[in-house]
């Protein structure tokens, strides 16, 4: 007897098809799985063996089965295909008609008690599954909710074997999961804009970086509130897009951290990895390639705090995604890439006491001492920030005043309508902000006055811009007259845009 039951394989984040391939004949007793499986899926004979008869349903033991996972030369990993493995023994023992799965297919992982555990990675496997014309797929319950944000599939969430077998034999018919409807809102920040006083000149670059998608760094002594500030910046985010929640939703599923609750990541992320992190847990790896920091953050925000103290060789790996916005990691067994398209905000000290350039502390490093900490920032890096600004002492008057500052979300008012200008402008292209704009738009997109090419001509001889920073001063100006409203770069654009970067004149001159 032959049978084929569908299933799906991941590899990175690319989901592949599967076919379950189960053949029983009776001659001498044998289970055998074939087809590039590794050992976690050969596993399966064992657990499936028990689970079979944990949920007192027989087992054919006396035949010998052979199980082959089609394509045979594409590697099959984890536990993934447990679920369809067991179903093709179901249709061998007749509890399953083969015409009631031919447009089905089944993923997740049986324990020995014929319970059925969360698999990673169901929604790249769940969108394949829609785009090949499956009807039904049938998964664990707890990655139901997970599958069912897919539109034009109808997802089983099954809870054991036994259900499973139930479901098929009519005695027990599981009811398709529900649509998820996600609610794409903007996150809230841990604190609003209104509740930190002063800091006008570093709101407003947060406010600037937000609308365009553009990396930060903020430089100030202890205290300043450079944290507080980056910790609010979730609170002034334009909403993610269902394309962009999808796209973040898949790397946070094939990493195994999904809300079962709200299986679609709708609030842009904020990561903040201590400064401690490897280059690995900051880039990705691991004997079995997992999703790092920078893959967790994209279409969101990567914050790092105490910059100078993270690892040199953790840091330079920034530059490549900050570049490509995708991160690839290599292996013998081949290579992987994660997307990695997010906004990078840092924060540090001037110096290893924190005062270097204070009005009125003074600082205790010598020069070589501030030389060497700025030094732990590379020029390539720098150069991939596209504003930099100071974040001064509060003075006491600010401090004590009860007056609010401007709230969270009148900022995200003029985020968003800068945000749906952008949206609308690159429709079609695949750029999703200002700071994604190509080289072949710069001419179209970046439309400048007379005055504004003047300026920009001289900001480029005085401060001695490098290709890269010319491009980034340009972006910045076109997010600031998109905010204003402004269909044209004007001269105001560009001063201000120009003043974003003059702070690594200041710290970096030598």
């Amino acid at each position: 007897m032959f049978y084929q039951i569908k299933s799906f394989g991941l590899t990175g984040l690319n989901a592949f098809p599967v076919s379950a391939e189960i053949e029983v004949s009776r001659t001498l007793a044998d289970f055998q799985i074939i087809g590039l499986a590794d050992a976690a899926v050969k596993e399966c004979r064992e657990r499936l063996k028990s689970a079979f008869r944990s949920s007192k349903l027989h087992f054919p033991e006396e035949e010998r089965v052979i199980v082959n996972l089609a394509p045979a030369d594409v590697k099959k990993t984890g536990t993934v295909h447990d679920l369809s493995i067991a179903a093709a023994i179901a249709c061998v023992q007749g509890w399953i008609s083969s015409e009631r799965v031919e447009n089905a297919a089944f993923i997740g992982e049986i324990s020995l008690g014929g319970v059925l555990r969360p698999v990673k990675g169901v929604l790249p496997m769940a969108i394949l599954a829609q785009q090949l014309g499956i009807k039904e797929l049938y998964v664990p319950a707890e990655n139901a909710g997970e599958a069912s944000v897919v539109a034009g599939l109808s997802v089983y969430g099954v809870s054991t074997l036994r259900a499973l077998v139930n479901h098929f034999s009519g005695f027990e018919v599981i009811k398709p999961e529900p649509q998820y409807i996600p609610d794409l809102r903007s996150g809230e920040g841990e604190s609003d804009f209104c509740d930190i006083k002063g800091q006008q000149l570093a709101k407003r670059a947060l406010e600037v970086a937000a609308a365009g998608g553009h990396n930060i760094l903020l430089i100030g002594p202890p205290g300043s509130g450079k944290s507080m500030l980056a910790k609010a910046l979730p609170s002034i985010l334009p909403r993610m897009t269902f394309e962009e929640a999808i796209a973040t939703t898949n790397v946070y599923s094939v990493a195994g951290d999904i809300d079962p609750a709200h299986p679609l990541i709708t609030s842009r992320p904020f990561r903040a990895p201590h400064h401690t992190v490897s280059s690995a847990g900051l880039s990705g790896g691991g004997s079995v390639p997992r999703p790092g920091e920078i893959s967790l953050a994209h279409n969101g925000v990567l914050f790092l705090d105490e910059l100078p103290e993270f690892n040199r060789n953790a840091l330079e790996i920034l530059r490549q995604p900050l570049e490509d916005s995708k991160v690839t990691i290599s292996r013998a067994a081949g290579s992987i890439t994660y997307p990695s398209s997010f906004m990078l905000v840092a924060a540090m000290n001037p110096c290893p006491c924190g005062y270097y350039g204070h009005p009125t502390r003074k600082c205790t490093c010598d020069d070589k001492s501030v030389k060497k900490y700025l030094g732990r920032i590379s020029g390539p890096l720098l150069d991939r920030i596209d504003i930099s600004v100071e974040a001064a002492a509060v003075e006491f008057e600010e401090l004590s005043s009860k007056g609010k500052a401007e709230s969270s979300a009148a900022i995200r008012e003029r985020v968003q309508a800068a945000r749906d200008i952008q949206n609308k402008r690159f429709e079609g292209t695949g750029i999703t902000c200002n700071a994604k704009i190509t080289p072949d738009l710069m001419q179209e997109v970046c439309v400048m006055t007379d005055e504004a090419y003047e300026t920009l001509d001289r900001v480029f001889k005085l401060f001695g811009l490098s290709g890269r920073a010319y491009d980034k001063v340009l972006k910045l100006a076109r997010t600031i007259a998109d905010l204003a409203g402004s269909e044209v770069i004007d001269k105001k654009h560009i001063t201000e845009a120009s003043a974003y970067r003059t702070l690594d004149g200041k710290y970096w001159k030598n």
